[in-house]
């Protein structure tokens, strides 16, 4: 029988593969540079992941975890009311602490559109968390938690390829308006 996996060694590893992840990205990702800057081996990721692709089902997983956590904390900290809730959560989206995290999730966004064989869930944990958070946080229909997550990452995609702080910021500021008017809500 073999032995199982060494939990703490699959956690440290998982975090220190995460971090560089977030910092090298995923195109181009291979085991070997990866294991050699871990300090481990190509046949400890396996082991411990089982293939490849379980590792970066484990990082990315890792990585909505991080920024779940951060943005639960953010929002406890923030005391916004609904109607501040969208550009505190803009300001926040687009602080430089989460520009890494913001990069590896369109590029899986792309990659799940050009392999979708990879990405069997289609990459719907990324979009199904910020609509759980909206339609929890501020009491949302489907609908419109739909409208603001897909506005807002195309404003986030715009801000990142063109870096137009200015225009995007003013952008969402509309947006906010427009929406807070539709509904006739804090929200």
């Amino acid at each position: 029988m073999a032995r199982p996996p060494d939990l703490g060694r699959r956690a440290a590893t998982l975090a220190m593969a995460t971090d560089y992840v977030l910092a090298q990205g995923l195109a181009g990702l291979s085991l070997r540079p990866l294991a050699a800057a871990l300090d481990t081996s190509t046949r400890m990721l396996l082991y411990d992941f089982s293939s490849k692709e379980g590792l970066v089902s484990a990082i990315l997983s890792e990585a909505r975890q991080r920024l779940g956590h951060q943005l639960a904390g953010y929002v406890a900290e923030a005391n916004v009311s609904p109607a501040d809730m969208l550009p505190a959560l803009w300001s926040w989206m687009t602080s430089a602490e989460n520009s890494a995290y913001l990069r590896l999730f369109f590029e899986v966004h792309v990659d799940a559109l050009t392999r979708p064989e990879v990405y069997t869930d289609g990459g719907r944990p990324l979009v199904g968390d910020w609509l759980n958070f909206l339609r929890a946080t501020l009491r949302l229909d489907p609908a419109t938690a739909t409208l603001i997550v897909a506005t807002m990452r195309g404003l986030l995609l715009d801000r990142m390829l063109t870096h137009d702080e200015a225009r995007t910021d003013l952008a969402l500021a509309r947006f906010a308006d427009l929406l807070h008017r539709d509904t006739g809500e804090d929200g």
